[in-house]
């Protein structure tokens, strides 16, 4: 907390052990640009009053300093929490969520927009081409796997599929083959398929086992 509290505003010579210079903050160095803070909903309460004054103020105070320093900065916040909920519950102050709530953009996740996945995996093998200097293209049957796919990892775990794709096909096709299992295996049909009820019964243990194992 007070690593983040120094790196974000900054500190003046002497104000703790190691502060041998004074240094600007991310906020005084974003003066007149932009900051992106990342999974602000991991922010302890104390920051999270902190980075409120900051945004309501529009000044900075660095770690021990008497006097406070003007900023005038976009600022940018993501988490993949919803905060909203966690301002309900407490555990993110609400006042907080408002003020950095001017314009929310929800990006929606993967299994949401199938349509991007072909987009996106070319794009990823494009630039892992470029990295190991070869040229492949993707087998429909490795498509249709990519696109039948939950993605419960978003992007990046597409991106990583791909990568490891590309670092194990020998032929200039990406085929399902190179494809990790629980991919190429993945049917929501099977998975979420009802079924009726045999007349001799069900070994509950055993069919949960085997729901566990195709999953």
């Amino acid at each position: 907390e007070t690593l983040l509290e120094s790196e974000l505003f900054g500190y003046v010579k002497g104000s703790f052990t190691g502060a041998n210079a004074n240094r600007k903050g991310l906020f005084e160095a974003a003066n007149k640009g932009t900051i992106f803070l990342d999974e602000i909903g991991e922010m302890s309460p104390s920051m999270q009053v902190k980075l409120l004054r900051v945004l309501q103020e529009r000044k900075v105070r660095p770690v021990g300093a008497h006097e406070e320093i003007p900023v005038d900065a976009r600022v940018i916040a993501a988490t993949n929490r919803d905060l909203k909920q966690m301002s309900i519950e407490g555990s993110f102050r609400e006042d907080l969520f408002y003020r950095i709530s001017v314009i929310p953009i929800n990006l929606p996740s993967l299994r949401e927009r199938a349509e991007d996945i072909s987009d996106l995996a070319y794009h990823f093998v494009g630039k892992f081409c470029e990295q190991t200097g070869r040229q492949l293209t993707i087998s429909p049957k490795a498509m249709l796997a990519l696109e039948n796919y939950m993605w419960g990892g978003n992007v990046r775990e597409l991106e990583h599929t791909i990568e490891r794709a590309v670092a194990l096909e020998r032929t200039g096709e990406i085929h399902p083959e190179r494809l990790p299992e629980h991919i190429t295996n993945y049917n929501p049909d099977r998975i979420n398929a009802e079924f009726d009820l045999p007349d001799e019964g069900l070994n509950l243990t055993a069919h949960l086992d085997n729901l566990e194992k195709t999953y």
